[in-house]
C-alpha cells in the first residue's frame, strides 16, 4: 500500500508593499477594466461634490494631499478627511510613500481611471447627468460647446447599432495634457424616451 503523504503546506501569499492597497485589487472590473459602481458606499462617496472634484483631479496623475489641496483651494485636513472616505469605499489608493525633506508624503490614486456602473445598481443614467452638470462651466467667446437633445424612432435592432457606435466613440483614445489644453467633457446617452406616439390621422387616411 502506498504510503499517505500530507498535502503540502501552501506558501504564504506575498506581503503587500509599503502603502499598497491589496484590497481594492479584488474590486470587479469590466472587459476594458474599468471599475464596475455598484455598491452604496461608492455612490455616496463620489455623490458629494469635492470627491468628484478630487476623483477628477486624480484622473490625470497620483497626487498628495498637499497637491490635491493646492489644486482644489482647500486646506489639507479637509482633503485627508475626504480622501480617506474615497478609499474606504474603494475607490482611491494609497500607491506611494516618498520621504521629503522633514517627514513623508503619501501619493494617492484611482483604482482605475475609468468607473462604469454595474447594471443592477440603484441609481441609473441620474447619476452621471448629475455629475456633468454639477462638472458644466458657462462656454467663454470662443470656446467649443455643444449641447443637443433629440428624439429619434428606431427599431430595436437600429438602437442596438447605435448603442455600439456609442460606446466604440466614447472609448477612442483622446489627448491628455493639462498642460497644453483644457479640460471638457463628453457626455454621451441613448435612453428610451417618454414621448407618446400621436394614433393615426383619421382625415388623413380618408383622404388617401
Amino acid at each position: 500500500m502506498a504510503e499517505h503523504q500530507p498535502p503540502a503546506p501552501t506558501p504564504p501569499a506575498p506581503a503587500p508593499a509599503p502603502g499598497h492597497d491589496a484590497e481594492q485589487d479584488e474590486r470587479p472590473r469590466d472587459e476594458q477594466d474599468h471599475l464596475v459602481l455598484h455598491s452604496p458606499e461608492q455612490f455616496k462617496a463620489l455623490g458629494h461634490p469635492v470627491r468628484h472634484r478630487m476623483v477628477n483631479v486624480l484622473r490625470q496623475r497620483p497626487a498628495t494631499l498637499r497637491q490635491i489641496a493646492e489644486a482644489l483651494g482647500m486646506s489639507k485636513g479637509t482633503i485627508g478627511y475626504h480622501v480617506r472616505v474615497l478609499r474606504e469605499a474603494g475607490l482611491v489608493r494609497l500607491t506611494e510613500t516618498r520621504r521629503v525633506r522633514g517627514g513623508t508624503e503619501q501619493y494617492f490614486a484611482l483604482v482605475s481611471k475609468s468607473f462604469t456602473l454595474h447594471e443592477d445598481a440603484a441609481v441609473g443614467p441620474e447619476f452621471l447627468i448629475n455629475a456633468a452638470l454639477g462638472e458644466m462651466l458657462p462656454s467663454g467667446p470662443g470656446q467649443a460647446s455643444h449641447t443637443v437633445l433629440r428624439h429619434l424612432w428606431l427599431t430595436d435592432a437600429a438602437a442596438r447599432e447605435l448603442e455600439l457606435r456609442l460606446r466604440a466613440m466614447a472609448e477612442e483614445p483622446h489627448p491628455r495634457d493639462p498642460a497644453h489644453g483644457e479640460p471638457y467633457g463628453l457626455l454621451v446617452s441613448l435612453f428610451r424616451a417618454d414621448v407618446p406616439n400621436l394614433p393615426p390621422d383619421d382625415a388623413l387616411q380618408d383622404s388617401g
